[in-house]
């Protein structure tokens, strides 16, 4: 592709947008796309904004939207030679973003943002998330079982849950992380990946890295475990512990998931990595390569942590998943016996919390509570609701604190199978939001 022309002598370099919204049939190769109307739930578009390259770019285009938003500063405009006729105004779509009005210079008008998202309330967050998790179950389904079947993956299609869950985690991080965790062991293997993504954007944002990486780390974490979809399934699927020899074949996934990445279209070298060594540790004794250290990528650092805790978390096959809490607290061991890097390790319990959403906690008035929401103020304050007294040992009526605003503290953390408690996640879900 030939350089672009610099602009004449005594002109700004800064390129002025030039929003135009056109119909599907005005667009032509060369256009730069500014955005898409609607929902990825509706199109197959990743929602940033590209260049029309392709003409199966067009047909798609033309076939799924009423309109588009093109920028004429970024690529070509309408011929001259034909000026189009008005776009007649056809009724908005369910979830397309009102018309955007062509820019006369200076910022962008009815840009959709990509960062600073308003933020959300926990409860309000998780209905909205979801229903991206919803959306999800299929289509990691159906992107699994692609792999089983050999074909090619083009990890762009992932690009656009890849958004939706990153504007979640930015709207309210607790929610969809707390959301992706609630998983039946039949739906594990799948399903891990859409919280490793969500628990990867958290992390990244919690580290301080930008949006572009940020969503580098949540599609590492959506691929990462691909390789289990060229494991047999009597082994992945084991409901025991497996043999030494089934041990092996279930190390080979990382190496697995790496050479179908390469060979398929849209991957960069940030989900290669985490594909490829989100086994490794610190300390040398993961695989497949037994890094350590330094030689261990921050992105596959990050990888290692967020993958063992959604594993510990989640139902299995062969094992109930352990409280949030409790599971925070293991790791916190194996982090010093050198599984994780400590950095990345604490900016991780910082992005979940000490007492993530759903732990079971003992409050100094003697009463049982589970963490509902991250507390504003501190780590050791979240927002619980208290619903059982140990010194009368019968329920109480259910009731909502701040731990950041009244006397009240935790004093331990509460294993629910002590307790014989059982659906303790009813607590903190909205209704209808399972």
């Amino acid at each position: 592709m030939p350089a672009r022309m610099g602009p004449p002598n005594g002109l700004s370099s800064t390129p002025i947008t030039m929003l135009r919204k056109i119909s599907p049939a005005q667009l032509r190769l060369g256009m730069f796309v500014h955005e898409v109307p609607g929902s990825w739930l509706s199109h197959p578009f990743w929602r940033g904004a590209f260049k029309v390259v392709e003409d199966k770019q067009l047909a798609q285009l033309r076939e799924a939207v009423a309109y588009v938003v093109i920028d004429t500063a970024k690529g070509l405009d309408i011929e001259e030679a034909q000026p189009a006729e008005p776009v007649a105004e056809a009724p908005p779509e369910r979830g397309a973003p009102p018309p955007v009005a062509p820019a006369e210079g200076g910022p962008e008008q009815g840009a959709k943002p990509t960062a600073g998202q308003p933020a959300a309330g926990f409860q309000d967050e998780v209905r909205r998330a979801s229903k991206i998790v919803a959306q999800a179950r299929p289509a990691m389904k159906n992107l699994f079982r692609d792999v089983r079947l050999g074909k090619a993956i083009d990890t762009e299609h992932c690009l656009p849950l890849v958004s939706d869950i990153a504007d979640s985690v930015e709207r309210n991080p607790a929610a969809i992380v707390s959301l992706a965790r609630l998983k039946t062991s039949d739906d594990y293997t799948f399903m891990h990946s859409v919280a490793v993504c969500a628990l990867m954007v958290a992390l990244g944002k919690q580290l301080g890295l930008g949006e572009a990486d940020c969503r580098e780390a949540g599609l590492a974490g959506l691929v990462h475990d691909l390789g289990k979809a060229l494991m047999p399934l009597e082994v992945l699927n084991k409901p025991g512990a497996l043999t030494s020899e089934e041990f092996a074949i279930m190390k080979s996934h990382p190496e697995a998931g790496h050479r179908m990445l390469l060979e398929g279209k849209g991957v960069g070298p940030v989900p290669l990595d985490v594909c490829l060594h989100h086994h490794e540790k610190v300390n040398g004794k993961g695989y497949p390569h037994g890094l350590q250290g330094d030689e261990i990528s921050l992105f596959a650092k990050m990888g290692a942590v967020c993958d063992v805790y959604d594993a510990i978390t989640s139902n299995r096959p062969y094992k109930a998943g352990w409280d949030p809490s409790e599971s925070i607290t293991r790791m916190a061991q194996w982090a010093k016996e050198g599984h994780f890097d400590e950095k990345v390790f604490q900016a991780f319990v910082k992005s979940v919390g000490i007492y993530p959403v759903g732990s079971l906690v003992k409050l100094k008035s003697g009463r049982l509570a589970i963490v509902v929401e991250q507390g504003s103020s501190s780590l050791l304050k979240p927002v619980v609701k208290v619903f059982y007294s140990t010194r009368a040992n019968e329920p109480l009526v259910p009731e909502v604190l701040d731990l950041g605003r009244v006397s009240d503290e935790i004093v331990s953390r509460e294993a629910p199978s002590t307790w014989g408690f059982k659906n303790l996640d009813d607590f903190w879900l909205p209704q209808g939001a399972a």
